[in-house]
């Protein structure tokens, strides 16, 4: 985990806490190497700042589910289970299929061409090629769906799911071709929302996470044994 000095003129905690979270946010949690174990003393010297304060947020994430305190082992970033990756991809895609229904009545020419951009940026053979770099666009441009839906309080709910959302759309992105196959999704949930096709936008957004669903449960079945202590899953 890489973390940056924080500006102590703000509140502390908050500061920690957001430094905190957008780290944990930016890791490859569901990476079969992933190096899941903290170090206090580390994380300390890395934001400039005492360790009280930064115990004080450790348990807020603890509280949170972002963080698991192991006894005599020590503080791991938690990953979710198999089967609670799976649920939480089916809200996400009950959220997201809302908000797109929503978008195609509520948001503006601008807004909706603003996800073409968006899109534009990759097409098939390059994307591929840009993994990295598009797995980033790819949750912005889902982000992005959800802001035009003009809901304040779905973006709420799915703010509660987005650092697992993130890690498990960076990983399943570069297994079995999910870019292009990606890249295709977005440009027709885009055509649907630009013709005001509120039904098909919900459909399209609903079949496009559904399919990440199928390919997590498919693959990702030795998710279930592993241990987090150990840098895997639990």
């Amino acid at each position: 985990m890489k973390l940056q000095p924080i500006d102590t003129s703000v509140t502390l905690k908050d500061h920690i806490y957001e430094r905190m979270r957008a780290a944990i946010r930016d890791m490859d949690l569901y990476a079969e190497d992933a190096d899941l174990r903290l170090d206090e003393r580390s994380l300390a010297d890395q934001l400039g700042v005492s360790r009280t304060p930064l115990r004080e947020v450790l348990i807020r994430l603890e509280q949170e589910g972002l963080l698991a305190v192991k006894p005599r082992r020590g503080i791991f970033v938690q990953r979710k289970t198999l089967t609670e990756i799976l649920e939480m991809i089916v809200a996400w895609a009950a959220l997201e299929s809302m908000a797109a229904r929503l978008a195609a009545e509520a948001a503006t020419d601008d807004e909706i061409a603003s996800l073409r951009e968006m899109a534009a940026k990759h097409s098939l053979t390059k994307a591929g090629a840009e993994i990295a770099e598009y797995s980033d666009d790819n949750i912005r441009f889902h982000q992005r769906i959800l802001d035009i839906s003009h809901c304040k309080l779905l973006g709420v709910m799915a703010e509660g799911l987005f650092v697992h959302m993130h890690a498990v759309r960076r990983r399943a992105m570069g297994e079995e071709d999910r870019v292009s196959k990606s890249v295709v999704d977005h440009m027709g949930i885009i055509e649907a929302l630009e013709a005001r096709d509120g039904g098909l936008a919900a459909d399209r957004v609903r079949d496009h996470t559904m399919r990440l669903h199928d390919h997590v449960r498919q693959f990702w079945r030795g998710a279930e044994q592993t241990d987090i202590s150990k840098g895997e899953a639990r």
